[in-house]
């Protein structure tokens, strides 16, 4: 038998680790191989790469699903004798309607070590292969039987050492040191498994060690990854001795449990910008989080996140639409979320995944959400559709002006002076009314602010200037003067020689502002107090500001 092990991946730098980890346990299989593709790849050059095989095996998610099943009815068009087997969380549950495609001959529920390995074994005799879902004669049979991988059975697995090592320096590696969450959120598949389970720790850190020395992104699939203090600092201690110029290291944990100890290891020994932790904060509503059995506290979150901000890069994500969550709520989660200036804040529409508690309880909350993955929310009882288009209309604006840097300075001035919510709804709907937020440039994306911030807040000058310093912060090279005018002439000669500035080489930037800005980037606050603000250019790197006789350099 030739089976092809295969996936469709969301974007090229992404690498699948299920199809990885069955392949290096089953390698001395004849006959069997693995590949990837993309979702953007046309279906029928996809098909045609696999219609030589007997059996086609597709890992699916939400965000594939729809593409794999496209493909595998070309596959079977080219090559009906061809056999589409599935696996993955988007088939695990709720399977009825996919195994009922013409196109799709099995499935695997759940965790795939055990079935995939039985499949491989005894095809095409798969009566006995546990978690097989197959049709015959047109009845669908399964064989539920509950089947949980020993860990240990990864002792001198690597997943990646069939890539060639070249590959992986420009992908995003993924890990797993645990399976599990002891946590029970209702929107969460991870919450049907509280079992959280360790892979061997001298394999984690060998494997871990190859893909420092190779790679570049290693992402930790943990979905807790700081429950246990002692395992998160062990690993935390090995990536400090190991780690290579350009590593970096995402997590996923729980702020509010996160140990003082791990706090104080992180502030006293990690660099800066080697780890990056993705933070679920979704709502600050407690009504909402207790709906949906999941435990929060915000304001120890907000603790930790502000211990640890200075050394960590953070990505915190909110979720629209979870019960009992009205809009005037989300407007408060996300006005509070937003103060803490995390580098990216991802706002998120709940989806009802198969096999989730918030699909199977749907009706209770008067939820309407697609048909089709990722089986977003559509309506309920608390967000009505014009409610929640607003709401995307933010999304919008927060992903182009903060999420991107292009106005950190402006929104958060914002923040302290007007509802950052109502200025990036206001913003968001006046951008779509003018532009495209799919389809415009960087020009657009400043002079529409410009002219939002002129015509909503007329008398608002150091909105204005912020504006202006946010678009020159912006560039490489000295860009077009656009906005407020540039101090010109004599004037700025003079400046020029009075700081002795290399005018020759270097190109230079002078507004008038009337605050200082010292004053507003150490307290987000305005004191009046005109001054000159100069930008330096070289051409290669974004420009430093030169304040007074004192240079300081800026990243943006």
């Amino acid at each position: 038998m030739r089976l092809l092990l295969t996936t469709l991946n969301a974007k090229y730098i992404h690498m699948n680790l299920a199809i990885r980890i069955l392949y290096e346990l089953n390698k001395q299989q004849p006959g069997l191989e693995w590949k990837e593709f993309t979702i953007r790849q046309n279906p029928d050059e996809i098909a045609a790469e696999c219609m030589g095989y007997d059996v086609v095996a597709f890992s699916c998610y939400i965000w594939n699903i729809e593409q794999t099943l496209k493909v595998a009815a070309k596959i079977k068009e080219l090559n009906p004798a061809v056999k589409i087997l599935l696996g993955g969380p988007e088939v695990s549950y709720e399977w009825e309607e996919i195994i009922a495609h013409d196109c799709i001959d099995y499935i695997i529920c759940g965790e795939g070590e055990i079935p995939f390995h039985e499949f491989l074994t005894h095809y095409p005799s798969i009566e006995q292969v546990p978690n097989l879902v197959y049709k015959v004669n047109g009845e669908v049979v399964f064989h539920e039987r509950n089947t949980t991988y020993d860990m240990s059975n990864f002792i001198g697995v690597n997943p990646y050492i069939n890539d060639p090592v070249e590959e992986l320096q420009n992908k995003v590696s993924y890990i797993e040191t645990s399976r599990g969450c002891p946590y029970k959120c209702g929107f969460c598949l991870a919450s049907l498994d509280n079992n959280v389970r360790y892979l061997p720790i001298a394999d984690i850190k060998k494997n871990l060690l190859y893909l420092m020395t190779h790679g570049k992104v290693i992402k930790f699939l943990d979905r807790t990854f700081n429950i246990k203090r002692d395992f998160t600092i062990d690993i935390f201690k090995f990536i400090l001795k190991h780690h290579r110029p350009g590593n970096i290291f995402q997590f996923e944990i729980t702020a509010d449990i996160l140990h003082p100890d791990i706090i104080r290891f992180i502030n006293e020994e990690v660099p800066k910008g080697l780890f990056r932790f993705e933070i679920g904060i979704q709502t600050v509503n407690q009504k909402a989080n207790l709906e949906v059995s999941r435990k929060q506290s915000f304001e120890k979150t907000k603790s930790i996140i502000q211990q640890v901000r200075d050394k960590v890069d953070l990505h915190l994500d909110l979720i629209v639409g979870l019960p009992l969550d009205y809009f005037e709520d989300i407007k408060y989660s996300f006005e509070e979320v937003f103060k803490l200036f995390a580098p990216e804040l991802q706002v998120g529409f709940l989806k009802f995944l198969k096999g989730t508690p918030v699909r199977a309880t749907s009706a209770t909350h008067g939820y309407v959400y697609d048909a089709v993955a990722p089986y977003e929310i559509i309506e309920s009882r608390y967000l009505n559709k014009a409610e929640l288009a607003q709401i995307r209309i933010v999304e919008e604006a927060l992903e182009i002006y903060w999420n991107k840097g292009r106005a950190r300075h402006t929104l958060k001035y914002v923040t302290a002076y007007y509802s950052v919510f109502d200025f990036l709804q206001g913003l968001g709907n006046y951008f779509q009314t003018h532009s495209n937020f799919h389809k415009h440039d960087l020009k657009d994306v400043y002079s529409l602010l410009y002219a939002f911030a002129k015509e909503q807040y007329p008398t608002d000058e150091v909105l204005q200037q912020l504006i202006s310093i946010d678009y020159y912060f912006n560039h490489k090279i000295k860009p077009v003067a656009l906005l407020l005018p540039e101090l010109e002439g004599a004037a700025k000669q003079q400046l020029i020689e009075q700081y002795k500035l290399n005018h020759h080489k270097l190109r230079h930037v002078i507004l008038s502002v009337s605050f200082n800005w010292q004053e507003f980037v150490e307290h987000n606050h305005i004191l009046k107090d005109e001054r000159l603000f100069v930008l330096e250019y070289n051409g290669k790197e974004f420009p430093r500001l030169i304040e007074g006789v004192q240079s300081v350099s800026y990243k943006k």
